[in-house]
């Protein structure tokens, strides 16, 4: 089974191939394709190569992905509260995402 861990938009996410993921927002277009580059491990089939913090020879390991859409996340409210001010704010708030889906993860032989 291949999988990795990459870090994208200020998360890490362990990602395997042919599956998409939603990240924070990404300054790319949708239908582009992007190499990643942040790799702290991968797997692929029993042989593991981890970074500390990422994997510094990328020649050894490439993920391609694509960029499927942008969009925004469910809204969430904050509401706070001053006790005994009767003083209340409330907001909602919706997190701007990117759908990417992992086409590539290819491990080369050293």
């Amino acid at each position: 089974m291949k999988y990795a861990v990459i870090e994208i938009g200020g998360k890490q996410l362990l990602v395997e191939e042919g599956k998409y993921y939603a990240t924070n927002r990404l300054p790319h277009k949708a239908g582009s394709s992007l190499s990643l580059q942040r790799i702290l491990l991968c797997n692929d089939k029993g042989r593991r190569l981890v970074g500390h913090p990422y994997i510094e020879n990328l020649e050894s390991v490439e993920i391609k992905a694509t960029v499927l859409e942008h969009f925004k996340d469910s809204k969430i409210t904050v509401f706070k509260m001053k006790p005994k001010k009767k003083t209340r704010w409330t907001k909602g708030h919706r997190q701007a995402q990117t759908r990417i889906m992992i086409d590539k993860i290819e491990t080369k032989p050293n």
